[in-house]
């Protein structure tokens, strides 16, 4: 085995180590970038790029747009805004059997939409969500598993972190991938809300009473959500603003519709500075250790000889990319969703560029393959954040009501990958 060789696999078996002991992974991959790369081009050079790359990663103005989503998502978590989603969202689909439920699924679509985050959506939805369904006698296993799948919504339709992060890491047009995630996350509502009626039919109650007026004045009440969307999402879709700026108009928009509503006021908007800056803190500390990391894959030429592999075993362009779909599903099992994008993306995307497979379009795959990880055991981070929330409710109780949704999201999966087009229509009108 080379030297090079060598370095590379005992920089990977040290990376899980230190995963597996819960070494923080932007700690972990730094660690390992330098040490790697110094034991090929010595420790000088290798300290030298640990002096560089923080600064090069804080000062790149594209990656303000991560501060600026995330603030906006604090900003409309802070604001109310969910409440009123699931409103009105109960206000048109409450008449269904099941209604609550695919309210629940309308609210986090359109929470997500302003928010980014599926964490903050499944934490939010649970406080709102799971209240109302118990109330009206929805069984735990159904809340729960609806609320954790809901919440994914929140890296597929734009804006999404996870996908600036994916853009950054593979250099590809972010404002494209924005616009290339509002079929699929269309596409995941809808089966979302089938899965409802198919998997968990059984102890669905009936639905509500539906009032047209009272449908029409909650609508209004959503003014601010469909606004702050369009404002960032049409101006993306438009070439008005780069998605870096539309970032900042989103955060400030949030705002001062929050300050207006009365909704805001100073301590409030300064705990949203604080939880915005922390987020953004341990962001940018993973995105300066994958950076790190980026050079040890490129000093010990881990991705070609990876793709060089894969090319040697002749199997079909899907066959690969189903193998490497693969483990990105089992990485999803036990890593989260940042560090299995940092990790596995850089090693992997040569791969999928030499098969010749569209860039955007793995980056929706991709995203679609974390949010698998989200609702998967033994990880599942939507799963125990609700278990903290709701810790009355187990969290076999949660996995449980869950795995239909898995099952619908592998459905999606597939779909995409047989009709790529669902993926790159919006963005090719751009």
């Amino acid at each position: 085995m080379a030297y090079a060789d060598l370095i590379a696999v005992s920089g990977f078996v040290a990376l899980f180590a230190m995963l597996l002991l819960r070494v923080p992974i932007g700690v972990a991959l730094g660690l390992v970038g330098v040490f790697g790369y110094g034991a090929i081009r010595g420790m000088t050079p290798a300290f030298n790029l640990l002096a560089t790359s923080p600064i090069r990663v804080l000062t790149d103005f594209h990656l303000s747009l991560v501060v600026f989503f995330i603030l906006m998502g604090s900003f409309a978590t802070h604001s109310g805004m969910s409440r009123e989603m699931f409103r009105a969202a109960n206000a048109w689909f409450g008449a269904l059997k099941g209604g609550v439920a695919m309210s629940t699924i309308a609210a986090c679509a359109g929470f997500a939409a302003i928010c980014g985050s599926s964490v903050a959506t499944a934490a939010t939805m649970t406080r709102i969500a799971l209240p109302e369904m118990r109330r009206f006698g929805y069984r735990e296993e159904t809340a729960t598993g609806v609320i954790a799948a809901g919440g994914t919504l929140g890296i597929m339709i734009p804006p999404s972190v996870v996908m600036v992060i994916y853009a950054y890491i593979t250099e590809t047009d972010v404002s494209k991938l924005f616009i290339a995630g509002i079929i699929p996350g269309t596409l995941a509502i809808l089966m979302y809300m089938g899965t409802v009626l198919v998997a968990h039919r059984k102890g669905l109650p009936e639905g509500q009473p539906f009032r047209f007026g009272e449908a029409m004045r909650a609508l209004s009440g959503v003014w601010a959500v469909m606004l702050l969307f369009i404002s960032v999402v049409g101006a993306i879709y438009l070439g008005v603003a780069t998605p870096t700026e539309a970032s900042a108009i989103g955060a400030m928009a949030t705002l001062v519709i929050g300050v207006a509503r009365g909704q805001l006021d100073g301590p409030k908007i300064m705990h949203c500075l604080v939880e915005s800056l922390r987020t953004s803190v341990s962001v940018f500390t993973v995105l300066i250790g994958a950076v790190l990391f980026g050079y040890f894959l490129a000093i010990t030429r881990s991705p070609q000889k990876l793709t060089e592999w894969l090319v040697s075993l002749d199997f079909s362009a899907h066959g690969t990319l189903a193998l490497i779909l693969i483990a990105f599903i089992i990485a999803g099992c036990i890593l989260d969703t940042m560090a299995m994008i940092l990790l596995l993306v850089p090693i992997v995307f040569p791969v999928v560029m030499h098969l010749g497979f569209d860039p955007i379009w793995f980056g929706v795959i991709i995203v679609m393959v974390a949010e698998l990880g989200m609702i998967t055991p033994p990880v599942g981070i939507n799963v125990f954040v609700i278990n903290t929330i709701a810790k009355e409710v187990s969290l076999t109780t949660i996995f449980k009501g869950v795995l239909p949704f898995v099952a619908t999201d592998i459905l999606r999966l597939i779909i995409l990958v047989m009709f790529p087009a669902l993926v790159l229509f919006l963005p090719s009108t751009m």
